[in-house]
């Protein structure tokens, strides 16, 4: 059986930064969404690392748009 741990806390480069250095012992990837609804959706992707390394630089490019468009209104 697999070991589940909590990453709360973790920042999502902080969770890919060590997928980088033990890439070789990724067999799948596991994901959750916290949906603004309160909902939690949770699986598995076998996805290709291609595609995956383009989601995670699209979720990036957002989570900095949200972040540094208010740092930018306040100068």
């Amino acid at each position: 059986m697999a070991k589940v741990e909590s990453l709360y806390g973790t920042t999502p480069a902080e969770i890919f930064e060590s997928g980088l250095e033990n890439v070789g012992d990724i067999t799948a990837v596991a994901a959750t969404v916290l949906w603004r609804d309160g909902r939690v959706t949770a699986g598995w992707s076998n996805v290709d690392p291609a595609n995956l390394a383009r989601m995670i630089l699209m979720l990036d490019e957002e989570q900095r748009r949200k972040t540094l468009r208010p740092l930018a209104d306040q100068t």
